[in-house]
């Protein structure tokens, strides 16, 4: 039962008790948490604005997320935000053990696989680096172009305790989605990155002891604007289009290789062991999300 003793009255059961489900269960990254409890609040409210007035956490129906997934596709958002939301619903009726409300599938749903693989290379080269004045913001896009981070990670990265010689190790409180992973150090511009990181943070962060995750963020959004560089997740498409041609002997279809169509058999078996490899270094459990990069 709910203490309303430190109930803030401003707010209905339902967000109250969602608020609550999200302090106890701090599964993932901070980033991942904030936009988790930013969904489910906003879930909430939508519920009660379609007439549930009286829900809390344990109240959860097929019912409900029926009203809010017809609510979200008639608001013609895209498949991604959509598969977004309705993890976040995943992860709510899971902990209040109604797993079984929503389908592991999406297709049943009526949500279709995002297949839908542009041609466009979205590799970009590391240029402008002379532009950016804070060394620390520096190094972390030197890290996304050497080992294909994730800007969180590449902000959070202590590299006194990453640097595992052949490897770097990425602790899950880094990670998108909190998930740990290796990735290789396969060359000396990598080996040449570490030493520099490492000599810069010491045995910090690449977040300077005076700011805070969110502080340093925004250094790093401002100076990047202010050098004319976007889309910086171009250099984890760059990354592993390196990685591809460095595990196969050939470049991958975006960069101008081969397709699949034009393998012969044992040609096939790397690429499917190389995109194996590209898509744990990347973060990614499944390998079809090499696409996005490599092209099929």
């Amino acid at each position: 039962m709910t203490d309303n003793r430190w109930r803030n009255t401003s707010i209905d059961d339902l967000t109250y008790t969602l608020r609550q489900l999200c302090q106890r269960n701090r599964d993932g990254s901070f980033a991942t948490q904030a936009d988790r409890q930013r969904s489910l609040t906003l879930a909430a409210r939508q519920l009660r604005e379609a007439g549930f007035r009286q829900m809390c956490t344990s109240s959860l129906r097929g019912k409900h997320v029926n009203v809010l997934l017809q609510r979200w596709q008639a608001e013609g958002l895209s498949i991604g935000t959509l598969k977004n939301r309705l993890s976040h619903l995943r992860w709510w009726a899971e902990k209040v053990g109604k797993a079984g409300i929503l389908p592991a599938d999406n297709s049943r749903l009526g949500i279709p696989e995002r297949h839908t693989v542009t041609q466009e290379n979205k590799a970009k080269e590391l240029d402008g680096l002379d532009r950016i004045t804070d060394p620390y913001v520096r190094m972390s896009l030197r890290l996304q172009a050497a080992f294909g981070l994730h800007r969180e990670e590449s902000i959070k990265f202590q590299p006194s305790i990453a640097d595992q010689g052949d490897h770097i190790a990425i602790k899950g409180s880094w990670a998108k989605g909190g998930r740990e992973r290796t990735i290789p150090v396969t060359t000396r511009e990598q080996r040449a990155v570490l030493d520099e990181a490492i000599r810069l943070a010491g045995t910090g962060s690449l977040i300077p002891a005076n700011k805070s995750y969110i502080q340093q963020r925004q250094v790093y959004d401002g100076q990047c604007k202010a050098a004319g560089l976007s889309n910086m997740h171009g250099l984890r498409h760059r990354y592993a289009q390196m990685r591809y041609e460095a595990l196969t002997g050939w470049k991958a279809p975006k960069a101008g290789g081969p397709h699949a169509a034009q393998l012969d058999l044992f040609q096939r078996e790397r690429d499917r062991d190389a995109r194996q490899i590209i898509s744990r270094e990347l973060g990614h459990e499944r390998i079809a999300v090499t696409a996005v990069y490599l092209g099929v």
